[in-house]
C-alpha cells in the first residue's frame, strides 16, 4: 500500500470476508481540510521493530461482522494496493488483529476480476523478505 508508506505485509487472502481489514496497533481521528480523517500506527513484521505511522481520508464508517460472528464500528480508507505486480485501488478497514498469524485479510472485493485463487497453494508470487 505505497500511499500509507506500508511496501510489504504478510496477508492473508479470505474470499469468504467481503472487506479486507488491517491491523493497526493505535488509531486517532482529525480533521484536515473540513474532512474526516484517521491516522494510525502498524508494525508491519516484515522488518523487525519497523513502526510505520500513516494517514489517510476516511472514506466511511459502519458495522462490520467478523468470523466469530462478533459486530465491530470500523473506519475505512481507500487506497491503492499492489499484489503481485496489479496495482488496484482498494477499500480497508482497520482494526485489531493482535493475535493473528496476518496483520492483513485480503477480503474477495480486493481481489476479484484480477486474480484467481488456487487455496492449495501459497507464496505463488514469492515469499515476503526475511
Amino acid at each position: 500500500m505505497p500511499a500509507l508508506g506500508i511496501v510489504a505485509i504478510r496477508a492473508k487472502v479470505d474470499t469468504g470476508a467481503r472487506s479486507s481489514s488491517l491491523h493497526v496497533d493505535a488509531q486517532w481521528r482529525f480533521i484536515e481540510g473540513g474532512a474526516p480523517w484517521a491516522g494510525f500506527r502498524i508494525a508491519t513484521g516484515v522488518r523487525s521493530g519497523q513502526v510505520i505511522e500513516a494517514q489517510a481520508p476516511i472514506s466511511d464508517e459502519r458495522e462490520v461482522t467478523d468470523s466469530g460472528g462478533n459486530r465491530s464500528r470500523r473506519v475505512f480508507l481507500h487506497t491503492p494496493l499492489v499484489v503481485a505486480g496489479v496495482e488496484r485501488q482498494v477499500e480497508i478497514n482497520l482494526t485489531d488483529r493482535r493475535g493473528m498469524l496476518f496483520p492483513m485479510l485480503l477480503g474477495r472485493t480486493a481481489l476479484a476480476r484480477a486474480f484467481v485463487i488456487d487455496p492449495a497453494r501459497s507464496f505463488l508470487h514469492g515469499k515476503p523478505p526475511a
